[in-house]
């Protein structure tokens, strides 16, 4: 299995073949899924229940590409968050083009198998059965055993260590439908927007009212979203790809297990993002962890808009206590665009879209060299450096070498004081706009010559 092409995983529904990885909860799927895609991407962790939403990775084998879509473990009877996570494996197996049902080897066909292949049948999709924990000879004389399920031959596999993964992509592959012959590469691609935050404050619900279905799990519990989940979404007649991620906990090292991973993934997702949606719970003071988590983002160097969201359950009192927190405890990222929601009822969603494409402008927002160098004349003349032990730096020249995030490069006879960086930054926000973006200054000090 090869890494294929960096970056946001296919939409379920696209012209790449689609597999759905289906089973019980604990069969391993998840490590079969990292297995097939080459890489460590869905976390895993022997608990059941560590999966909970569909989600699309890019794969390929023998040259032939496709997407797997990683599932919640299937129980027919489960009631409650359990039932959402099976409903979510029932609508994979619908958008699938083929099912890899994997049972573990080890414990041979339950009950709940039996019901879960009832369902497949009647699905009409081919199903490829994989029994998954053959680490020995012995093991695979077992796995022959899933005979009996009526599937065809079950494949003898160790997701853990690769054994009889090529015959079971041999097997995928020979179920899978043909792509399309040419696909047409996308120059550019729909804005990528991570929606980040703490547990519980209701991401997973601003992404299902934005998609106008329930694509994602959301329930009571927080911490529910594990693992990133990609969904292209229409907006103002454009369409969106929305990252959902797990909820950032308060550090990523005093998180265990499948929570340690899926912080990790979360700030892969900023990385991979275009503009970060940090969604608050406005009924609740803004936390050290909130403040962490827009740390994160501006060190990624991305985009930013603010989400206050259920908004219904601010009164009066505590509006006057959270504009004073914003003063306080936004006071580093008072150039990003806020907006009020109620992710819950839809109210005041459209008013995304504009802050958007206002931080998404500046973001992507370049000053000419002429421009830039007559503005820091201004600036110099208006509010020169302050003279430090006798000396006093001066600002040459500037130029911006690069865009998303705005870079600016400002040739100095001396080092500046972090101060008058600050001053620079914020005349610049002033002069130019640069709404929604972080602003990287560098300095390069001028070395005295020697005779």
């Amino acid at each position: 299995m090869t890494e294929t092409t960096e970056g946001a995983p296919e939409e379920v529904a696209g012209p790449v073949p689609v597999l759905a990885v289906v089973g019980r909860p604990n069969v391993g799927k998840s490590t079969l899924v990292n297995r097939i895609i080459g890489r460590r991407e869905a976390v895993v962790e022997d608990v059941p229940g560590v999966t909970r939403d569909r989600v699309s990775y890019d794969a390929d084998w023998a040259g032939r590409m496709f997407t797997v879509v990683d599932t919640g473990g299937w129980d027919p009877d489960a009631r409650g968050l359990a039932a959402s996570i099976a409903a979510q494996a029932e609508v994979a197996v619908t958008l699938a083009d083929a099912v890899l049902f994997v049972v573990d080897a080890t414990v041979g066909i339950t009950d709940d198998d039996e019901a879960v292949v009832r369902i497949l049948r009647k699905s009409g999709k081919p199903v490829i059965l994989a029994a998954n924990k053959v680490d020995d000879m012995r093991a695979e004389a077992e796995a022959y055993g899933l005979w009996n399920l009526g599937l065809g031959e079950p494949f003898p596999v160790s997701a853990l260590h690769g054994r009889g993964s090529g015959d079971l992509l041999d097997a995928v592959l020979a179920a899978l439908p043909e792509p399309p012959p040419e696909r047409e590469a996308e120059v550019d691609g729909p804005r990528r927007i991570a929606i980040v935050g703490k547990p519980n404050v209701g991401k997973s619900s601003l992404l299902n009212m934005l998609a106008g279905q329930q694509r994602v799990v959301v329930d009571n519990v927080a911490g529910t979203t594990v693992d990133p989940v990609d969904e292209l979404v229409e907006l103002g007649d454009r369409t969106w790809r929305f990252i959902d991620t797990a909820g950032i906990r308060k550090r990523v090292k005093e998180a265990s297990g499948h929570e340690y991973y899926a912080s990790l993934r979360t700030t892969t997702a900023i990385d991979r993002a275009e503009v970060a949606v940090l969604v608050l719970d406005a009924s609740q003071s803004i936390s050290e962890q909130d403040q962490r988590i827009v740390q994160t983002v501006r060190e990624a160097g991305r985009a930013l808009v603010i989400a206050f969201n259920k908004w219904d359950l601010v009164d009066e009192e505590r509006r006057y206590y959270l504009d004073r927190e914003i003063e306080r405890e936004l006071v580093q990222v008072q150039w990003a665009p806020r907006i009020n929601v109620t992710a819950r009822t839809g109210w005041h969603v459209d008013r995304l879209v504009p802050a958007l494409d206002k931080a998404l402008e500046g973001w992507e927002t370049r000053i000419g060299t002429g421009a830039l160098n007559a503005f820091l004349g201004r600036l110099v003349a208006e509010h020169p450096h302050p003279v430090r032990g006798g000396k006093q730096p001066k600002i040459m020249f500037g130029t911006q070498p690069s865009t998303a995030p705005p870079t600016f490069v400002l040739f100095t006879s001396g080092k500046l004081d972090p101060s008058y960086e600050r001053y620079i930054e914020r005349r610049l926000r002033e002069e130019f706009g640069f709404v929604g973006t972080p602003i990287v200054l560098t300095q390069r000090v001028r070395e005295k010559r020697r005779r």
